[in-house]
């Protein structure tokens, strides 16, 4: 395993939910990818696309599976729940583990087609975030060691 860990490789992750629970494990796994020494990419698409745009990062919600989801009010609670875990466990904010993540060479892509179907203006995306289509990304995910959505 260990021989595995110093060979340098290629991963791509797709986050496709823009919800708490669904930015970390992607921006985790890449940024620890990336601390391995790993060439990472992160792709967004449809609902993930709001963690790349400007000014959306900071308001994302744990959103209850099941009836708890569909109680008014219950996500708000649900996120302030999901905040202080995240807190008291001293992990970073999205804000900070997307920086760190871009700092340190995570390359970030916004899906060209959930743009366009959303009409996002790319100058609405995140500085550092590059657009890409669906063949792009399937081009650079045959090079990957690891494709995962999270």
């Amino acid at each position: 395993m260990e021989k595995m860990i110093e060979d340098k490789q290629r991963y791509t992750f797709i986050c496709s939910k823009g919800t708490l629970d669904g930015a970390y494990p992607s921006l985790v796994l890449a940024l620890n990818a990336r601390r391995l020494g790993h060439d990472v990419s992160l792709f967004y698409t449809f609902m993930g696309i709001n963690v790349v745009r400007k000014g959306y990062m900071s308001k994302l919600k744990f959103h209850p599976p099941g009836f708890l989801g569909a109680i008014p009010g219950m996500s708000n609670i649900a996120t302030s729940m999901m905040e202080k875990q995240i807190e008291d466990a001293n992990i970073p904010s999205i804000e900070e583990i997307f920086e760190m993540a871009q700092l340190e060479g995570v390359k970030t892509y916004a899906c060209k087609m959930t743009l366009d179907m959303m009409k996002i203006p790319e100058d609405e995306l995140i500085q550092g975030v590059e657009v890409m289509n669906a063949e792009q990304y399937l081009k650079l995910a045959g090079t990957c060691s690891i494709n995962m959505f999270t």
